[in-house]
């Protein structure tokens, strides 16, 4: 007899079955409900943040697995796939009352979220790292992982606003491009929007305000459009479905950037979408589109002959309709519209008791394998960043001489392309053709290229200024393993006197590292034995010397705090001997908000904003009228120019910082880059792996291709102001990081 929970339980269950029925799903129902009731009684103690039972989560990412066509084995363990981690149920309970099957997919969930990691970066590269080794073993905990976090954006209003931020930072950086490499287009979508929502609230809701305030007239025009191509396939005998849909408003987001456009300047925000039964049909109603409507040169695009590596296929043109409005039609058949929709999921059919990977799909995820070994020898930014461009960059399809199609991410170049086919010919190119034509090797690679790589057994190999012109991570990484076998005694001399000039460019020594106890333990984390092993990695761009002492500079102010932690601690004690003695020590000056000001106790305090000081910078202080003393930099432009006012020249006055200072203090950095697509997406990364406080964070356009950038961070001193500082000098069109000082 099946247990009887609370009525918003029972709702939940009611739900999933119906939308397991509307699907025509036949399954077994009491295992479903076995599943349900274990799952129930696991979370029964567990709420989530809006004060729902826990179990209604599970059920919700039950329903998203049911959405996407998914086996009976998915949706049972969809249901139970936080029970290992929150709750005392364990594998073996599961495989006996489940099967190994569940049992293991439940536990390759749970994997992905049970490690700790020394850094933000490193976990993100680990949790990639997991997430592709577990793809590559059975599909489906990715599809329960996504189908979870889906679920958690959905709800995410109940989180702390910097929850909301980190998680949204880490769908967009990780999970949707995992679903757009499976080609899962529905969900990649949503979790875009939903990440948005909370990393641009602003940005987000004027979209989304200007297209609500414009549907009533997008809504009349696409209507029409669809009614003139529907009777005019009809009238030709062809069978189809036409319906129309508003592009979502991540991809019109990152239009408005990448083309430095307003909102109002995009005008194809919708799309058409005619589903026809067959191939041939496809190109039917494509003449007929271009029939009855004036293509736009450059904007016809033929997934179909040539499909993404994610499998999607569809025929894409964009066409000039009434009253001079572009809009772009896709043309698909109802199975290539439904791989488009859930990718992966919609031909991935499971039988009970089958294996995790049937015959026949072990090629379909190759890329899953290539992609793991490519990285082997990648630190984590390196990692990551590869990724991000072989996962979810735009492709470009070119072909071999015999006619071979091969994609590249866009951008790509002939370095690329000869990597692409072997590390051999990779290492022994000496030049390369396009179409018939020398080429240089950063020649950027277009569709339809035919390109033909030169190679010679005499070639001396790689040099390392392909490793900036190479786009591919798989590409880079085999150069540098390259280097790595062939130049290990030549890389460890070069980079020798390169990492002493970058020790002191960052204002450290080699001697201070040895000092604080921490070459050893960093060589320790990159599994390396002496300092040998770091330079020769640094050699064949394992590392760059640049992200090495950043780092180590990082450990130092880590290690230097904590030393003036404990020495403050000590003092304490010291004070409360002497005066358990009878010993009278100096009465010190009375510090307000950490700072000390001669001549002056328990006065008024403010930070000025012109030059918002920190502890570390020098400081001096102003006596205003009637709000006490405002503390400047020693170096703030007012500062300056009133020292030369008689009137003001005499208000000016010593202050120093006191020993103890507050916890944090909020100052101001102004970054000057190039303006380019995905600049303010790259700094909240930047200061999110540093775990940078940050109070406001804007971007405008500063005309001939530039942008600045205005950010107000807490930090509790200069020196950890100065990381975050040269953090972002680091980031890709970054020409400046300065502080405030008008």
């Amino acid at each position: 007899m099946a247990e009887e929970f609370s009525l918003p339980i029972e709702e939940c269950y009611r739900r999933l079955m119906k939308k397991i029925d509307d699907a025509h799903m036949l399954l077994d129902s009491g295992r479903i409900r076995a599943a349900f009731e274990l799952a129930a009684r696991a979370h029964a103690d567990q709420k989530r943040k809006d004060g729902s039972p826990y179990v209604t989560h599970a059920v919700a990412a039950a329903e998203i697995i049911v959405e996407m066509g998914m086996d009976e084995d998915s949706i049972v363990a969809a249901l139970l796939h936080d029970v290992i981690e929150d709750t005392a149920v364990t594998h073996e309970e599961i495989q006996k009352q489940f099967g190994p099957s569940v049992a293991d997919i439940v536990e390759g969930v749970t994997k992905l979220t049970r490690v700790n990691y020394t850094s933000r970066e490193e976990e993100q590269m680990e949790n990639m790292r997991k997430m592709l080794m577990a793809m590559s073993k059975d599909i489906r905990v990715i599809l329960i992982k996504l189908a979870d976090r889906l679920h958690n954006m959905r709800t995410m209003d109940y989180q702390s606003p910097e929850k909301q931020r980190l998680k949204s930072l880490e769908t967009m950086q990780i999970y949707a491009p995992i679903a757009h490499r499976l080609g899962m287009q529905a969900i990649k979508w949503e979790l875009e929007d939903l990440s948005l929502r909370y990393l641009d609230p602003v940005g987000y809701q004027t979209i989304t305000d200007t297209i609500e305030a414009r549907r009533p007239a997008l809504e009349q025009f696409m209507t029409e459009m669809e009614k003139r191509i529907s009777k005019r396939l009809s009238e030709w005998g062809i069978e189809c479905t036409v319906y129309h849909r508003i592009k979502h408003i991540y991809s019109i987001y990152r239009k408005m950037y990448a083309q430095k456009l307003e909102l109002r300047e995009i005008f194809d925000i919708c799309a058409l979408r005619v589903i026809v039964n067959n191939v041939s049909d496809c190109y039917n109603v494509l003449g007929q589109i271009h029939d009855m409507f004036k293509p736009v040169p450059g904007k016809f695009k033929d997934y179909i002959s040539t499909p993404k590596p994610n499998g999607y296929q569809s025929v894409h043109t964009t066409v000039i309709g009434a009253d001079a409005i572009p809009f772009e039609v896709q043309i698909r058949t109802w199975d290539m519209h439904r791989t488009a929709e859930y990718g992966v999921a919609s031909h991935w059919k499971y039988k009970s008791g089958d294996a995790g990977v049937k015959e026949g799909d072990e090629e379909k995820f190759a890329w899953v394998r290539r992609l793991l070994e490519s990285q082997q020898d990648s630190d984590a930014e390196d990692f990551f960043s590869g990724l991000q461009v072989d996962m979810f960059a735009d492709e470009v399809f070119v072909f071999t001489p015999k006619g071979d199609v091969s994609s590249l991410p866009a951008g790509a170049t002939p370095i690329d392309f000869a990597y692409s086919i072997h590390s051999a010919v990779g290492n022994s190119m000496v030049g390369a053709k396009v179409n018939g034509r020398i080429v240089p090797y950063d020649h950027e690679l277009q569709n339809g290229d035919i390109v033909e790589i030169l190679t010679s057994k005499a070639s001396p190999g790689p040099s390392r200024d392909w490793l900036k012109i190479a786009k591919s991570g798989s590409a880079r990484t085999k150069i540098k393993q390259w280097f790595k076998r062939e130049r290990r005694e030549e890389n460890v001399e070069q980079v020798r006197d390169m990492m002493e000039a970058e020790l002191r460019r960052a204002g450290i020594t080699m001697a201070q590292l040895q000092e604080a106890d921490l070459i050893a333990p960093f060589l320790k984390k990159q599994s390396m034995v002496d300092i040998d092993d770091l330079y020769a990695a640094i050699g064949y761009g394992g590392l760059t010397a640049t992200k090495t002492v950043n780092r180590l500079r990082d450990e130092l102010v880590r290690s230097q705090r904590a030393s003036g932690a404990a020495k403050t601690a000590l003092d304490k004690m010291n004070e409360a001997a002497e005066r358990r003695n009878g010993k009278d020590a100096e009465k010190p000056q009375h510090a307000i908000q950490g700072v000390l000001v001669e001549g002056l106790d328990n006065c008024l305090i403010k930070f000025a904003r012109c030059c918002t000081p920190v502890p570390g910078d020098d400081i001096v202080g102003f006596i205003t009228r009637g709000y006490g003393v405002s503390v400047h930099r020693s170096d703030c432009r007012n500062h300056i120019s009133s020292r030369l006012n008689p009137e003001d020249g005499g208000r000016w006055i010593e202050v120093s910082w006191a020993d103890q200072t507050l916890g944090s203090y909020v100052t101001t950095l102004r970054i000057a880059s190039k303006d380019r697509s995905g600049l303010v997406m790259d700094i909240a990364t930047a200061l999110n792996m540093l775990g940078a406080k940050v109070r406001s964070l804007s971007a405008r356009d500063m005309g001939d291709g530039m942008a600045s950038t205005t950010l107000t961070v807490e930090v509790e001193n200069l020196a950890e102001l100065k990381v975050i500082m040269a953090r972002l000098s680091t980031i890709a069109g970054v020409s400046a990081v300065t502080r405030s000082n008008s």
